[in-house]
């Protein structure tokens, strides 16, 4: 497991290059044995080599772009990258307008020198948290796979990258887990900022009022830096809190339902290490959870937003969809204005009363997802079953979107299990303590 900071210590000493950096990821990348024909939609060889190169003279010549110059990453398909088109795992998009400029987040990542890999396979136009897609093929959890495990979505790709070693982050996005779900899937940590924070400007949407840009890599750390960046801020050293004394919500209503046993045993073995550190656990019920349910029983933001942006563009090519995307954007077909205004008076009420509910813990903490992932030929042959695991898997993330959070998800599965995720969420704008929070937590759990 390589992190952002020790590859930019050892570009920094010369002990590695960035050409080198950039070729052995290639290297991964068309591994025949391996997952990058399914990870990356487009890759960027020639545009990374020639980056690589100019990095590394910089670099020699002491005008280096910037501590993580010559680091390659990846960008999801879902971003505009100058002269190309944004397909967002689509082919309804085949030959659409190029992009006239980088999204903003993009410019950020050059700016800072990242090298961007190529575009990472993601779930059509985003809407989904297995990752399944039928267009470009499915990567593979790095868990089992020889069974063909989801990867989780939609920022699947980006996931399986850095899990494999075919970028060292990735830009990912999250409108109900979509950083959070694939992290958990494929064993890495990935972070929800505050949606604010980070422009979504040149990103494709799927639900303005949920969506939100955020890292994938291999540490909190690796998060934190990605995530400054993303935000336009300096990055800088996390300082950990101490866990001793910190007052941690674990809820127990809604987020705990249906665990299958691997998650539950992962989950409880953490809970028993943070409280072995220190941490106060509380055991919490949540009514708002509840409420939000119930609030988006109509279909919720993500449904009615997405179809508003899909209309047209379904009634010409709609047999060109995913079913299993296109079902579910259809469903906001069916959500009027009435029902829409009731939603967004609904969640105003709900993150009220959630603030004053969350305001004497420093985070509420529960499993990413319920299930471990499930194989992906099971979910493909049966349209129901693909559902209900869906829904499952988005459940515990998707509060975080709803209530306006930021949120993180690490690893707490021992070495050698199924990948399991302990998220935790903080408050809106907390992000920097809840960084540093992460931090702390990802240490006591030990690799």
């Amino acid at each position: 497991m390589h992190t952002l900071e020790s590859l930019a210590a050892r570009l920094a000493s010369g002990q590695i290059s960035a050409r080198g950096l950039v070729e052995g990821c290639l290297e991964r990348i068309a591994d025949p044995a391996g997952e990058g024909a399914r990870a990356f939609i487009v890759v960027h060889a020639s545009q990374a080599r020639a980056m690589a190169d100019a990095s590394d003279t910089l670099r020699r010549a002491g005008r280096g772009l910037g501590k993580y110059a010559g680091i390659p990453i990846g960008l999801k398909d879902l971003v505009d990258i100058a002269g190309e088109t944004t397909r967002a795992g689509s082919v309804v998009l085949n030959g659409a307008p190029a992009a006239t400029a980088n999204a903003p987040v993009v410019a950020r990542l050059l700016a800072a020198g990242f090298i961007p890999m190529g575009r990472t396979n993601m779930t059509e136009f985003a809407f989904s948290g297995l990752g399944i897609n039928p267009h470009h093929g499915t990567p593979r959890s790095p868990w089992d796979r020889a069974a063909g495990r989801i990867p989780g979505g939609s920022s699947s790709g980006a996931a399986v990258s850095v899990a494999d070693g075919m970028a060292f982050a990735g830009l990912g996005t999250d409108t109900g887990g979509s950083c959070r779900v694939p992290a958990a899937m494929c064993g890495i940590v990935g972070y929800k900022p505050t949606a604010r924070r980070v422009p979504i400007a040149g990103v494709l949407p799927l639900s303005p009022t949920l969506d939100s840009i955020g890292p994938l890599a291999n540490s909190v750390a690796c998060c934190a830096v990605f995530d400054a960046v993303l935000a336009g801020e300096a990055p800088g050293p996390v300082a950990h809190l101490p866990l001793a004394g910190l007052r941690l919500a674990v809820p127990t209503n809604f987020v705990l339902d249906g665990l299958d046993a691997d998650v539950a045993a992962s989950f409880e073995r953490a809970l028993k290490r943070l409280a072995d550190a220190g941490a106060a656990i509380s055991a919490v019920r949540f009514g708002q959870f509840d409420e939000i349910a119930r609030a988006n029983a109509a279909g919720g933001f993500a449904g009615v937003e997405a179809y508003a942006w899909h209309r047209r563009l379904l009634a010409e090519k709609g047999d060109a969809y995913d079913p299993q995307v296109r079902r579910r954007i259809l469903r906001g077909e069916a959500m009027s204005g009435a029902d829409y205004l009731d939603l967004l008076a609904a969640r105003n009420s709900i993150r009220a009363s959630m603030d004053a509910a969350t305001r004497e813990y420093d985070a509420v903490l529960m499993p990413t997802c319920p299930l471990a992932p499930p194989p992906v030929a099971r979910l493909e042959a049966d349209a129901i079953e693909y559902n209900r695991v869906n829904l499952l898997q988005l459940r515990n993330p998707s509060l975080g979107n709803f209530l306006d959070r930021c949120a993180i998800s690490l690893p707490c599965h021992v070495r050698g299990e199924a990948p399991v995720g302990l998220m935790l969420m903080g408050e809106t704008m907390g992000d920097a303590r809840l960084f540093s929070l992460a931090a702390s937590v990802e240490a006591a759990l030990g690799p």
